[in-house]
């Protein structure tokens, strides 16, 4: 696939749930790939590892994986998976698994990529996060 001009490569994984991509960024080792494992496993579907593409369709950011890893995740102690690709899809979530830990009710927060805001979580290491990701993206958060 052919990505248009002005699209960035971000050091960041992707994956989709009900439609929508949540892009999970952090340092090598943060866990990106263990979340998106996990997500996987809970019905969602890889779009990129480590490596995603970004760029702005109108209003709406859409990340894709680069054609030479398409289909690949990295399974520390195991190696790389195959795992069929999502392929394009809109961002509903930035999950940053470099922040500190959230506080218990943390406020609502954005980011801005490419000039559109995308709602931002801090990542965490409780036992029930991957859950609480899956459940965001099939249904929201209240308030």
């Amino acid at each position: 696939m052919e990505h248009p001009e002005g699209t960035l490569t971000l050091h960041a994984t992707a994956v989709a749930v009900a439609g929508r991509a949540a892009l999970i960024r952090g340092a090598p080792g943060a866990g990106k790939s263990g979340l998106a494992l996990q997500l996987i496993a809970m019905g969602g579907a890889l779009v990129s590892d480590d490596s995603t593409l970004i760029w702005r369709d109108n209003e709406r950011l859409l990340v894709d994986a680069p054609g030479t890893i398409r289909g690949r995740i990295e399974a520390r102690g195991i190696g790389i998976l195959n795992a069929p690709a999502a392929g394009p899809q809109p961002v509903a979530l930035l999950i940053d698994m470099d922040a500190p830990a959230p506080p218990r009710l943390p406020e609502a927060q954005t980011e801005t990529y490419l000039g559109l805001s995308v709602p931002l979580v801090h990542g965490s290491a409780a036992a029930h996060f991957p859950a609480a990701i899956y459940l965001y993206m099939m249904n929201g958060r209240f308030a």
